[in-house]
């Protein structure tokens, strides 16, 4: 009878604990993405792991950057147990996310929290040239980004920003060194990119240039 009821305390007790945690989980990642930084702050304090991946996968500060969410941003980057560079199911760091959206300030705070510039496979500078925004390319460039790194079919950022950037982002890579004439696994160099983005003069000038 005595291992009955301390049998069945333990599952009070798990199930009240479960019950708590799935609360929290909601809570939590609801918050996230509607930048409620108080409660994201609050549950951190509690004990949530500032690391665990929502149910896609993805990381709270991955999701806190695509959402703009700038408070919880500042939040989750002030935790001393933040993993600055944990990726998501499609191997994509807060980092990437910040330089596709063209979020300079968070990059260079993502930076000084010591995110990785560059990484095997797709890169931050990837993402960033087919962003908006050329100063997150200035800004990794000069961090030591490897300007012509292959994705993992060889793409570099130069063909990234042929078909998906700003033309400003194109000139900026040119005048770093990138190379016009690489090409990806399936051929392709950075004039077949913009004429697969229907970019007729930017295909146009990269054709003349590799020639």
């Amino acid at each position: 009878m005595l291992n009955y009821f301390k049998n069945a305390l333990y599952l009070f007790v798990f199930i009240g604990a479960s019950a708590c945690f799935a609360s929290s989980y909601v809570d939590f990642f609801r918050s996230v993405n509607v930048d409620d930084a108080g409660t994201v702050k609050n549950l951190l304090t509690r004990g949530f792991d500032p690391n665990t991946p929502d149910e896609s996968g993805h990381v709270p500060l991955y999701l806190a950057l695509r959402s703009e969410s700038t408070k919880v941003v500042t939040v989750l980057l002030d935790h001393p147990g933040l993993k600055v560079d944990a990726p998501n199911t499609a191997d994509e760091t807060p980092l990437m996310m910040a330089a596709l959206r063209g979020q300079l300030d968070s990059t260079q705070r993502l930076l000084a929290r010591g995110a990785a510039v560059n990484r095997p496979g797709w890169t931050p500078l990837h993402y960033a040239a087919s962003g908006p925004e050329p100063k997150v390319l200035t800004l990794l460039l000069d961090r030591g980004a490897v300007v012509d790194a292959p994705s993992p079919n060889r793409t570099t950022a130069l063909m990234m920003a042929a078909r998906y950037g700003s033309e400003d982002s194109v000139r900026l890579l040119r005048a770093r060194g990138a190379d016009l004439n690489a090409r990806n696994d399936l051929g392709l160099n950075a004039a077949d990119f913009a004429r697969l983005g229907g970019r007729e003069s930017l295909t146009k000038a990269l054709e003349a240039a590799t020639r």
